[in-house]
């Protein structure tokens, strides 16, 4: 028997088996129990993940080629007796019914790989680390994405109607399509941690609100500016977490309020409603961080001890919060997602979930590999990541040439220490021109609610002790 010929079908120096191999590590531990096929479906629950995230990998320009070339790999590594159904249609089919589940099973094992296997990054200045931040991804103007997708418009009927014409040209053209994303980031380890999705109008915070739960206790939550209110902090400060938040104009704080041991820094987050209410007020610290472009950055942290978090980690903390940026900038250039394939609403969704897992696979797979050779998470190269997958499921039944072999392009993938000059001048066709948050509005908290705080501290404190 030559060397060729052995294994199966001859793929076991094959790229399809440096291919297998990445997807046995990512699913080991996964119990695929759950999901349970027809007796007829030539499809398994360990093959439909492969395909699945062979898929999501593949740069096939259309989703039927993509699915072609994953079904390839799948039939040369398993053989033809576990030959899966050809049909596109049935395939994504299986996907939107199993999609919810295996998010579900694969994001809890990826999340217990990150802690074995990123130990070196978990912490970021003696903190569990998240960002939340938010965006939109583009789908198809079909007339059921837009149903499903489109933001909807609050005017009347009567109204619409008498809107010019050209007017309501321009509304239909800028009514596009698009599915709300919020997603919530390892700082540490630079990789997702989970993620919301909805119509391009959904609540990023109450997307926030949902995935708290998925959170550890005692972790340390960084957001922009669009992550503020009462609401939504006592929220996060409920659930056992600690917040750093940009805040600007569209907040209101109080000081010397009396409310706690007063000292430098100390504000307090009491809207009107929440007093009326006879609800506590927030306790902060304000801290404010000099940038070069972007001016004097306000940040509000719940985190009192400056031991357990000095003014220059703060500052730290929440410049690497722009990791969750960039990240999101692999996915819609790198990975070209801006704007998906799928027609069909809940196939764009699947579509969106599958890509998200196929990134977080990618990067989990390489980071554990890269991170012990003590790289660090910023200096490895996603576009780099990403061609160390697709050439060998390009090349899948060719044995790799020396040097070749997908974990030596693992290797490879490292941003090289050329200095980069400054882009932030150059005016990019699609450049957000933000107006600036601002600075927070503060003022000296009246007589009437430093009384009103005293007495709410203590029907705090007659209620802890009933």
């Amino acid at each position: 028997m030559t060397h060729q010929d052995q294994g199966r079908n001859g793929s076991e120096c094959s790229h399809a088996c440096d291919l297998h191999k990445a997807l046995r590590w990512l699913i080991r531990g996964v119990s695929l129990c759950g999901i349970r096929l027809r007796p007829d479906c030539t499809w398994t629950p360990e093959t439909l993940v492969f395909a699945a995230l062979l898929w999501a990998w593949s740069d096939e320009k259309t989703l039927i080629e993509r699915f072609t070339t994953a079904r390839k790999i799948i039939i040369h590594r398993y053989g033809e007796q576990q030959q899966p159904a050809g049909s596109y249609q049935a395939f994504i089919k299986l996907l939107r019914k199993w999609t919810e589940p295996l998010l579900k099973t694969l994001s809890t094992a990826f999340r217990q790989r990150m802690a074995q296997t990123l130990a070196a990054v978990w912490m970021v200045e003696g903190w569990l680390l998240f960002a939340v931040d938010g965006s939109r991804v583009d789908v198809p103007r079909t007339r059921k994405n837009e149903e499903r997708y489109s933001p909807k418009s609050k005017l009347s009927r009567e109204a619409q109607k008498r809107r010019r014409s050209l007017q309501e040209a321009r509304e239909r053209k800028a009514n596009v399509p698009r599915i709300w994303l919020t997603m919530l980031w390892h700082v540490g380890s630079g990789l997702p941690w989970d993620w919301r999705t909805g119509p391009s109008d959904s609540s990023e915070r109450g997307h926030f609100q949902e995935m708290l739960g998925s959170v550890p206790i005692d972790s340390l939550l960084t957001a922009d500016a669009g992550f503020v209110g009462y609401d939504l902090w006592k929220t996060v400060l409920d659930a056992g977490h600690q917040l750093l938040v940009r805040v600007g104009s569209n907040v209101k704080l109080l000081k010397k309020l009396g409310y706690a041991h007063e000292r430098d820094g100390l504000v307090y987050l009491w809207p009107d409603r929440a007093a009326k209410k006879r609800l506590p007020p927030l306790v902060l610290r304000l801290v404010v961080v000099n940038h070069k472009e972007r001016g004097p950055l306000y940040l509000v942290t719940s985190v009192m001890n400056h031991e357990a978090l000095s003014n220059a980690q703060i500052a730290a903390v929440y410049r690497r919060r722009w990791g969750i940026e960039v990240y999101y900038r692999h996915c819609k250039q790198t990975f070209e997602r801006r704007k998906l394939r799928s027609q069909n609403p809940d196939n764009a969704m699947v579509e969106l979930h599958w890509s998200l897992l196929g990134m977080w696979a990618m990067g989990l797979h390489s980071h554990a590999r890269l991170v012990g050779q003590g790289v660090l998470p910023e200096q490895i190269s996603f576009a780099g990541v990403w061609r160390a997958y697709r050439r060998p499921m390009r090349e899948y039944k060719s044995p790799p040439d020396p040097g070749e072999r997908m974990r030596q392009l693992i290797d490879r993938a490292i941003i090289d220490p050329y200095q980069r000059r400054d882009k932030a001048s150059r005016d990019y066709p699609r450049k957000k021109q933000e107006q600036a948050a601002g600075s927070p509005i503060l003022r000296k908290a009246t007589r009437a609610q430093v009384q009103q705080a005293i007495q709410v501290k203590r029907e705090q404190k007659k209620r802890l002790t009933a």
